[in-house]
């Protein structure tokens, strides 16, 4: 699986952004799909996932502001941010892997697959 994230920016707080992650390669709809930040200095933290079956996971820091989605058809993931704060400052990375456990969805370690990241910098 090949992904490429994008839909990053400048954006004000309090503002909003979709970011997007396309893959490629078969059996799509069989992948855990996640999304991670970086921000400057920090490691790399667990923003969101979705699983096969759709079930959502989202770190707290952004639980009620952003909402994951898929579409297995047009193997894509999005990851709507709203009410964007500073702090939401990072370099956004999408992930996959095929045989995740419900107890490693937050782990980058155990995905397999990523993209290149995008920036989003969120402005006071």
């Amino acid at each position: 699986v090949q992904l490429q994230a994008s839909g990053g920016g400048l954006v004000q707080a309090g503002g909003s952004l979709r970011l997007s992650c396309a893959a490629s390669g078969d059996t799509f709809s069989r992948y855990t799909l996640g999304w991670f930040r970086q921000a400057p200095g920090k490691e790399r933290e667990f923003v969101a996932a979705i699983r096969s079956v759709g079930t959502r996971h989202y770190a707290d820091s952004v639980k009620g502001r952003s909402t994951i989605s898929r579409d297995n058809a047009k193997k894509v993931v999005d990851l709507q941010m709203n009410s964007l704060k500073p702090e939401d400052t990072a370099v956004y990375y999408c992930a996959a892997d095929r045989s995740l456990i419900l107890s490693s969805i937050q782990d980058d370690n155990e995905y397999d697959y990523w993209g290149q990241g995008t920036l989003v910098t969120v402005s006071s």
